[in-house]
């Protein structure tokens, strides 16, 4: 008996031992999971090459917390279509912290693919106002601003100054030069990226905007599109078209392929965020200190951009979201926001950078962008972005290739924005 009583002492105290090595291997898992550890960072192609260096030089000080950067197309709608894949795919997927277009956020929160943080470890308050609504949805932040963008109208500087001809702010003053000027040098007039795909959703809603009108409103509850001023803006698209200052190959143009046009000297006028800007002037550029930018114009005067952009987000089934949020943070953080600037030539988020003068004479176009960001519009917030999106590429380009006119366009998709929103 006494021999039993032992060997019972020895056997409790041998479970006591075995539950304390589970527990703690359970809390040691818990910890791995939910502090830190390694990453992936998607994105979409990096057309700059930058992010790869920047990305060394948190790996070289987090060497426990090292990021695998993870590059997609650069495609916007073939990057979404990879990530939402990721994501449907449940349990932990291929991605933990994600740089998302600024439109996607609304409908990755509403699915439950990314999970909401904490403003306080961020500092929102240094950011340029109209970047943080883009990270929100349904009054939490679910991602953080990492880089902004607006479009510019890229202009040919010497061939203006030579013609005594300033900018245009105005879409008659656009059209009027893109149709006697740009011929008198060989040149097409304008361009922007009219290729269905998610350029020329961004296209389309900005000359909507421009002409004083909206495509959703409420979250994506209501459909306003149905206006005289959508009218007047995809109008304003198609009668280029149809009358050749706007040239029929710009039907096909991506950011990259309209950039390409400009950077070799082939068009007057191109709408285009400003990293086009920051490759065109570059030595060997045929247009290198030969361009200028403004604003977009408008029917009455300057325009309403895009806000475009980027935002970082986390996986909700990410291995170690607190390793997240710390590369969130230094991503956004000054020195680093310098440098997505000036190596990658992406719009910081970070509000004083735009009034730094060592940056400002780098950047010529700073002051121009800033005004830019801070006047422009998101696109149509919902839950159904890539539908919504998908239904104005199609219709816009039925309107600009003149199988639909404007207002019929118009109709159109307003029916099926309703029948989008009311799922």
């Amino acid at each position: 008996m006494r021999w039993i009583r032992t060997a019972g002492r020895g056997l409790l105290v041998l479970v006591v031992i075995l539950a304390g090595y589970v527990a703690s291997g359970a809390r040691a898992d818990e910890a791995g999971r939910g502090g830190r550890g390694p990453l992936t960072l998607a994105t979409a192609g990096d057309l700059t090459g930058y992010l790869g260096p920047l990305l060394q030089g948190w790996n070289r000080t987090h060497p426990g917390e090292r990021v695998t950067l993870v590059e997609l197309p650069d495609s916007a709608d073939e990057t979404h279509a990879q990530m939402t894949t990721d994501l449907r795919g449940g349990d932990r997927g291929r991605f933990d912290v994600l740089n998302i277009d600024v439109d996607w956020t609304s409908e990755f929160a509403a699915a439950g693919w990314i999970r909401p943080l904490p403003r306080d470890r961020f500092p929102l308050d240094s950011f340029l106002p109209p970047v943080v609504d883009t990270a929100t949805y349904d009054g939490r932040l679910y991602a953080v601003p990492y880089v902004t963008n607006a479009g510019l109208l890229l202009y040919r500087k010497d061939i203006l100054d030579k013609e005594g001809v300033p900018p245009p702010h105005t879409w008659a003053e656009l059209e009027r030069d893109a149709k006697t000027l740009a011929p008198k040098y060989g040149l097409d007039g304008y361009a922007g990226q009219f290729l269905p795909y998610e350029g020329l959703t961004v296209n389309a809603a900005e000359a909507v905007y421009s002409a004083g009108g909206t495509i959703l409103g409420g979250e994506g509850t209501r459909v306003t599109v149905d206006s005289a001023a959508a009218r007047e803006g995809i109008g304003f698209l198609a009668r280029g078209i149809r009358e050749g200052w706007i040239p029929r190959r710009a039907l096909t143009y991506k950011e990259e392929e309209s950039k390409q046009a400009f950077q070799d000297g082939r068009l007057l006028f191109l709408r285009n965020w400003p990293y086009a800007y920051a490759v065109a002037s570059e030595p060997g550029s045929k247009v290198a200190g030969k361009i200028g930018a403004v604003p977009l114009p408008g029917p009455h005067g300057p325009g309403t951009s895009v806000l475009g952009g980027s935002n970082l987000a986390v996986n909700t089934h990410a291995r170690h979201p607190d390793s997240a949020a710390r590369l969130i943070a230094y991503l956004t953080s000054a020195p680093v926001q310098r440098q997505v600037l000036t190596r990658g030539a992406l719009p910081p988020v970070r509000a004083a950078l735009y009034e730094d003068p060592v940056l400002t004479r780098q950047f010529p176009y700073l002051a121009t962008l800033r005004t830019a960001v801070l006047t422009a519009r998101p696109r149509p917030k919902s839950p159904h972005y890539d539908q919504v999106s998908l239904a104005v590429q199609a219709v816009v380009q039925d309107a600009l290739t003149g199988r639909q006119t404007p207002g019929q366009a118009v109709r159109r998709l307003a029916r099926e924005l309703d029948a989008i929103a009311r799922r």
